[in-house]
Order: C-alpha cells, then structure tokens, then sequence
C-alpha cells in the first residue's frame, strides 16, 4: 500500500467505466479521496463511486464537460473550495473514432481534438495553478501505444494522443522546480468498451500481435497509474510508460 496517497484528493476524469473506473477505485485502495468526473453517462459515475465506497474508499462525483474550458475552471474552483486542493490529477478522458483519414470530417477533428487534447490542457491549466502554489502535485496523463507509433484509420486519435506525449514531456520539464512531476501511461489494447466495434477475427488478429498473447486489463492499467502518481515515483517526471505487453 502506498502510504503517502493517504488523504490525498485525486481528480480522474472520464472515470464513469473502464480504464477512470479502475484508476479510482485503485487510488482509493490506497486511501485517496476521489473525484469522479463524468460528463453524460451519471448511472456509471455512480457505479464507479458505489464500487470507491465497497473498497472502502471515499469518492464524489462532479459533472463537467472538460472540452468546455468555463466549466472546468467552475468545477477545479468547486474542488478546492470544497476538498481545500487537489494532489493528483489524472487526464484520463479519451474518444476514438476509426475510419479513413479522407472520409474524417473537421467536426470529427474538433471532436477529438477538444476531447483528448484540449481536455487536458484545459484541466491542467487550471489543477496546476493551486499545485505551485503548494510546490507540490503529481499529475498522469493516459495516452497510447498508438500516439508514439500511429494506428491506420485512427489518425487522429493517434494525433491527439502524440501530442499528449509532447505536453507530459515539456510541462514535466517546466514544473520539475515547482515540486510538480508530469507523466502519462502509454496502454496498449485493453479489455474495455472501446473495443467492442472489432470482430473475434479482429481481436484474435490484435492478440496474435501481442506478445504476452491477450489483451491488457484496466486494473493493470491502474496499478501504474497509481505507482506514478504515488511518491514511489519521486524521481521519475516527463516519462511516457508504456504498458502494452510487448507490443511494441
């Protein structure tokens, strides 16, 4: 058990399922306060805060659609005024569409873009303030294999998350001396509804890929989200860990 997440208040968004369901329920395992932001689906927001509180844990939900910048700044300002700051923030929120890059309109840009990368920027911005006013904070970032290597017919979710690996990077640089450490976990196919759209014969064909032969689970995923937000991780900033068994 990590005992320096003891307290800490933690903000996941997009943890209404899968990988941000895991990631929440990990960190309370471990004594965080969690923050469960969701934007439409509440049933699985609540879900997520039922499954904190049977491990013990202690969580709360906050709506917000954080590709809209007005309401992350409102629901950061809630958060600190009720919770009094935040000590980690995890960027989790992602949406992915597969097709052509010629048949991709600007709206289905502006969708992912404002999703997976503006949504990062824009809780960023704001968590990052009250954390250099406390020399302290630890935030990670969930990317993908895919934005280091690229997916054929997810070009711009690959886009999206390339630039999530350029922004852990820099800003680990830049907030290194404010007591802020920047990192982003990497996943590779995990087990989750994202991936309900392939056939067997496409699951089969990715597992065949894999070297350690299946797909990744989100409690995998989160046990590394949780080390690096954790002070076992002290000395580690601006690192994209990849966590893919083998895949690439």
């Amino acid at each position: 058990m990590y005992e320096d997440l003891k307290g800490k208040v933690a903000l996941i968004t997009g943890a209404s399922r899968g990988i941000g369901r895991s990631i929440a329920v990990e960190l309370s395992k471990h004594g965080a306060i969690v923050i469960i932001n969701y934007k439409d689906d509440e049933k699985g927001a609540n879900q997520t805060l039922e499954e904190v509180k049977q491990s013990g844990g202690n969580g709360s939900l906050f709506r917000c659609d954080i590709s809209i910048n007005s309401e992350v700044k409102s629901m950061i300002e809630d958060i600190v005024n009720d919770f009094g700051k935040i000590d980690i923030l995890i960027n989790n929120s992602g949406i992915s569409k597969i097709g052509l890059f010629i048949d991709m309109a600007e709206k289905d840009y502006d969708e992912i873009m404002n999703v997976n990368f503006k949504g990062v920027y824009n809780c960023t911005s704001y968590t990052v303030k009250d954390m250099i006013k406390r020399k302290s904070g630890s935030i990670v970032n969930i990317s993908s294999i895919w934005g280091s290597v690229g997916a054929s017919c997810e070009v711009l979710y690959s886009s999206s998350k390339g630039a999530i690996d350029s922004f852990t990077k820099a800003l680990g640089k830049e907030l290194a001396l404010s007591g802020i450490r920047v990192n982003a976990i990497s996943p590779g196919v995990i087990d989750t509804s994202m991936n309900e759209n392939f056939s067997k014969e496409e699951k089969d064909e990715l597992i065949n890929e894999i070297p350690m032969m299946r797909f990744g689970k989100t409690e995998e995923i989160a046990k590394s989200v949780v080390f690096l937000a954790s002070n076992e991780a002290s000395y580690v900033t601006s690192q994209v860990l990849t966590v893919d068994g083998g895949r690439i």
